[in-house]
């Protein structure tokens, strides 16, 4: 028996013995990483102290929550994401220089294929719900435009779906796009006012969600990913502050940052202008891209 192996399980050195039977880890980093785990869920078992009974709902759950899984459906992290740890882990790996624009979840809906498109095109191909128009510029730090920036932006309908959850319905790439910026570092495109929607809720984390007294919606927003050559890639939204949801989106991806105006605009030149028929939303919002290297705030 090695050294490390000795020592008989009890209450009060739960901890010491079962981390120590990972002395001869091969891999230092997932020693480390067990060692933490270990200790916080033997420190909460302790401070919870659980029924059989309920340590076996517990387990139930995670189950369930495994079997909810397939090939379009995870629901593991779903529950990452109602738990705050996906937006967390997103903080921890993307902390930015002052003044640089700040990141959020990708979430489950991006289409890696979507078409580059003519800067000011209408991404709405069904012309259904409230037109908009969205525009602003890709700046660094130092507030000097950038040119080439490839911008891949996507966004719900007016119902809250997007185009692969009503394959049918909405035309395929319906509300999506890709823009790269000229010399000016300018971005503008067509879309329309998107709505607040739910997060899948039929499975056990909309079951846990209910327990706890929380609904399952996110409030609106347009999803953004900025890649520019020597900066480091931005995953981001933009939100409706006047969303019903605002304040309690369900996987917490709002941040006071990502606030952006939606003005309504009842100007019938304007209107023409833009090809729309009527009063439309105007959002201007600009994103601020981190040189890589650029040191930290």
């Amino acid at each position: 028996m090695e050294a490390h192996e000795k020592g008989f399980f009890t209450e009060e050195d739960s901890v010491a013995v079962v981390t120590g039977r990972n002395e001869n880890a091969k891999d230092e980093r997932l020693k480390q990483v067990m060692e933490v785990i270990t200790r916080k869920l033997h420190e909460a078992v302790k401070e919870i102290e659980p029924t059989q009974d309920e340590w076996m709902q517990a387990i139930l759950f995670l189950t369930r929550t495994g079997q909810m899984c397939n090939e379009w459906r995870q629901e593991f992290i779903l529950l990452s994401d109602v738990l705050g740890v996906s937006m967390l882990v997103d903080a921890i790996n993307n902390r930015k220089p002052s003044g640089a624009s700040e990141s959020t979840v990708l979430g489950p809906f991006h289409v890696a294929d979507a078409p580059e498109l003519p800067m000011g095109t209408n991404i709405c191909l069904d012309q259904k719900g409230e037109d908009m128009v969205i525009e602003g510029r890709i700046v660094d730090t130092d507030g000097r435009p950038i040119a080439n920036a490839l911008l891949d932006v996507w966004q719900a309908n007016d119902e809250g779906f997007y185009d692969v959850q009503q394959k049918g319905i909405q035309p395929d790439f319906n509300l999506r796009g890709v823009f790269r910026t000229g010399p000016d570092g300018r971005y503008w495109f067509r879309a329309v006012k998107p709505k607040y929607y739910p997060i899948p809720d039929d499975g056990p984390v909309g079951k846990l969600l209910k327990a706890l007294g929380r609904h399952p919606n996110r409030p609106a927003h347009l999803h953004y990913i900025i890649k520019a050559d020597g900066f480091e890639t931005l995953t981001t939204h933009i939100f409706d502050p006047d969303d019903p949801y605002i304040n309690s989106d369900a996987v917490f991806g709002v941040k006071k940052s990502l606030l952006a105006e939606f003005r309504r605009i009842d100007d019938p030149d304007r209107a023409r202008a833009y090809d729309f028929d009527g009063d439309f939303w105007h959002v201007q919002y600009d994103f601020v891209l981190a040189r890589l290297g650029e040191k930290r705030g």
